[in-house]
C-alpha cells in the first residue's frame, strides 16, 4: 500500500477546471516530483492533498486512510506538512515564532523543543536569525524558514512547492542538499513541485508530467530526462 494515493482527483476554481482526474501514488521513502509549466494543475495538486481546495470528485488516501474530506489542520495532524508555493511565511513574526506556528496543533513541549534544535541543526542561519523577524530574512533564508516550518509539524510526508523559486544558483544546490538529506538520512518522504526541472529530476525517484490538469506521463526520473518530449518541453533539450 502507498503511503500516499491521489485517485482520480477533480478540482475546480469556480467554473474553472483545474483538475481533471489526477491520479498519483507516492511511496514510504521517496521523493516523488510533479513538473509542469504554469498552469498545468501542480500547485493544485498540492493544496488539494492538503485540504486547502476540496476535490469535487476522487479521494486522497493517506496510509489507507481517506482523508478527502478532512479539515486541513486535521490532515496537517495525520502527517502531511507542506512548504508552500511563495514561501508565506508570517513577515512580522520572529523565525522562532514562525517555527512554533509549525506546531502549533501539538502538544508535546520537549518534543517541540527538541525539533526546534534539530531544525536549527539543519539551517544554521536560522538560529543565527533565530529573533530577526521573518520578512527581514533573504529570500533563501525564508525558504528556509518555511521548510523548517512544515518540518515542526513532525511531517509522515513533506509537500515542497517550487522550493527553488526566485534562489541564486548557489542557493538552489543548497536548498537541495538539505532535501536530498531529508529523504536519505531522515527517511523523509517527499512529493516535490519543482519549476527547475533538471534538479527535481537529480533528487527524485520517480515523477509525474503535469500538462492542463492532467497527468500525461510518468516513470522513473532516469527515463522521464531521457524522453525527447520532456527534455525538449522542460530540460532545454533538442
Amino acid at each position: 500500500m502507498a503511503m500516499l494515493e491521489v485517485r482520480n482527483i477533480q478540482t475546480f476554481y469556480g467554473r474553472i477546471h483545474a483538475l481533471k482526474g489526477i491520479s498519483l501514488t507516492v511511496e514510504e521513502g521517496e521523493i516523488v516530483t510533479l513538473i509542469g509549466s504554469n498552469g498545468a494543475g501542480k500547485t493544485t495538486t498540492l493544496n488539494t492533498i492538503c485540504g486547502i481546495r476540496r476535490a469535487a470528485q476522487g479521494q486522497v488516501v493517506l496510509n489507507g486512510e481517506d482523508i478527502t474530506h478532512l479539515k486541513p489542520h486535521d490532515i496537517v495532524a495525520r502527517g502531511i506538512g507542506q512548504s508552500p508555493e511563495g514561501r508565506k511565511i508570517f513577515a512580522r513574526l520572529t523565525v522562532r515564532e514562525n517555527l512554533e506556528l509549525g506546531a502549533y496543533s501539538r502538544h508535546d513541549s520537549d518534543g517541540i523543543q527538541k525539533d526546534m534544535e534539530y531544525v536549527f541543526s539543519l539551517f544554521p542561519r536560522l538560529k543565527e536569525r533565530e529573533k530577526q523577524a521573518g520578512g527581514t530574512l533573504s529570500g533563501g533564508e525564508q525558504q528556509m524558514l518555511a521548510i523548517g516550518r512544515a518540518l515542526m509539524t513532525r511531517p509522515k510526508i513533506l509537500l515542497l512547492d517550487e522550493p527553488s523559486m526566485g534562489l541564486a544558483p548557489m542557493l538552489v544546490q543548497e536548498i537541495f542538499k538539505i532535501i536530498t538529506y531529508l529523504n536519505q538520512e531522515e527517511k523523509t518522504t517527499i512529493l516535490l513541485v519543482e519549476q527547475n526541472a533538471q534538479m527535481a529530476f537529480k533528487v527524485a525517484h520517480r515523477g509525474y508530467v503535469l500538462q492542463t490538469g492532467k497527468v500525461v506521463m510518468s516513470d522513473d526520473c532516469t527515463t522521464l530526462a531521457a524522453n525527447e518530449d520532456v527534455r525538449a518541453a522542460y530540460l532545454g533539450g533538442h
